[in-house]
């Protein structure tokens, strides 16, 4: 009774927008920024002879380094939120960039890589308990719109490479300071709302930490949603990392068009992302999944063996679809584990960028051992796991 009485209490809520827009439009600097690395691999490969295998590894390294640290943030941040940790966050994001415009050596790319990653762990846990802060109980809409942002930033980020990194050189990603500089100023902003938000909650009864299943039926949605999360993020890291690669080997397109057929599929999952949430909010996030996961599969199917006009259709439906699925498995692993936002946050945006990071890695020897036409024969049956989808439970009605 005390968890449906929470809830309503959080329905009746006001969504605080201003706080929402802020955070996603923090969650788009601080993707476009980090979306500068996968987009500038073109470049970098040329720059410094690296082979594919290298490239996995910048993404693993990069990738890594937030899944390792970002549930351990929010396990911590659950017991001691640190909203203020945000700008920090936000500025090692920006000494990576700086260090990436200026490295010398693969080893200076892989330290700057890291230091990327270290802010997506720090950024990611806690930007999104302040958005379910603010979400007034709409939390499906509230996730999605946090999303949208890094999914943008995310889609921007090879516009910019292709418009103004590759003319102006490798030294022109530090032009990029300022964006890191403005989103620090943001969070510092929006880290004094979440502080004001906590002590008005003073004296409130604490949010339940009851689990609405069983626990073993708990444990066992979790392990399937985990599964459902690096089924989607291995076949997403093979268009952010080498998307760009096949399209210029199997079409003869140039760096440029191919940075835009990138685009292509990133803009399409910006779009589907924020459809998914609100979807969820109205049908239940179950429902959102099961659309995501398996109507992408016949789509998958086909990319590999498509003409160059059939290619970019196939690459928007495929990024729609999948991407709309992502809000839907973090609502309902935070329905699973109440006040636990951000364990649940770093679990699965940290495994989300990890299980990307070491998909990346093996499908770049791949690459180099059998061509990059194989590894999208190879990842076009990945989508298959998404049948474990029927395995979740139902989650009891909170209305």
């Amino acid at each position: 009774m005390s968890t449906i009485a929470a809830s309503s209490t959080s329905l009746r809520e006001k969504t605080t927008l201003s706080v929402l827009f802020a955070m996603s439009g923090c969650h788009m600097l601080n993707d476009v920024m980090q979306s500068l690395l996968a987009s500038l691999y073109p470049l970098l490969k040329e720059n410094y002879a690296l082979d594919f295998v290298q490239i996995g590894l910048l993404t693993m390294t990069f990738q890594i380094t937030a899944s390792l640290l970002q549930p351990g943030v929010g396990v911590v941040t659950d017991r001691w939120p640190m909203s203020y940790a945000l700008p920090v966050g936000m500025g090692s994001t920006l000494c990576g960039l700086l260090l990436l415009s200026s490295a010398g050596s693969f080893p200076m790319l892989l330290l700057a890589a890291s230091l990327i990653g270290f802010g997506s762990a720090v950024f990611h846990p806690e930007a999104s308990r302040v958005a379910r802060a603010a979400s007034g109980g709409r939390h499906g809409f509230a996730q999605s719109l946090f999303q949208l942002g890094g999914n943008a930033g995310t889609a921007l980020g090879p516009l910019l490479a292709a418009f103004i990194v590759l003319p102006f050189g490798q030294h022109s990603i530090a032009w990029f300071a300022g964006i890191a500089f403005l989103g620090i100023a943001i969070l510092t902003w929006a880290g004094n709302w979440y502080a004001g938000h906590r002590r008005a909650q003073i004296g409130r009864p604490p949010v339940s930490r009851a689990l609405p299943l069983p626990r073993n039926t708990v444990l066992w949605a979790v392990a399937i949603l985990v599964l459902l999360t690096a089924t989607k993020n291995v076949y997403m890291a093979s268009f952010s990392s080498y998307y760009t690669f096949y399209v210029i080997d199997r079409f003869a397109l140039t760096v440029r068009e191919a940075q835009l057929m990138l685009f292509l599929f990133l803009g399409a999952a910006a779009a589907g992302t924020f459809l998914g949430g609100p979807i969820g909010d109205r049908y239940g996030a179950r429902f959102v999944i099961w659309f995501s996961i398996l109507g992408v599969i016949p789509f998958a199917l086909l990319l590999p063996y498509a003409n160059l006009p059939l290619t970019a259709v196939l690459t928007v439906i495929i990024g729609f679809v999948l991407a709309s699925a992502f809000p839907a498995i973090v609502v309902f692993a935070q329905e699973l584990l109440p006040g636990r936002v951000g364990l649940v946050a770093g679990m699965f945006f940290g495994f989300a960028f990890g299980a990307g990071g070491l998909g990346a890695a093996f499908l770049g020897d791949f690459a180099d051992t059998a061509g990059i036409e194989f590894v999208y024969r190879t990842v076009s049956y990945l989508p298959l796991l998404g049948l474990a989808t029927i395995l979740l439970p139902r989650l009891p009605s909170l209305r």
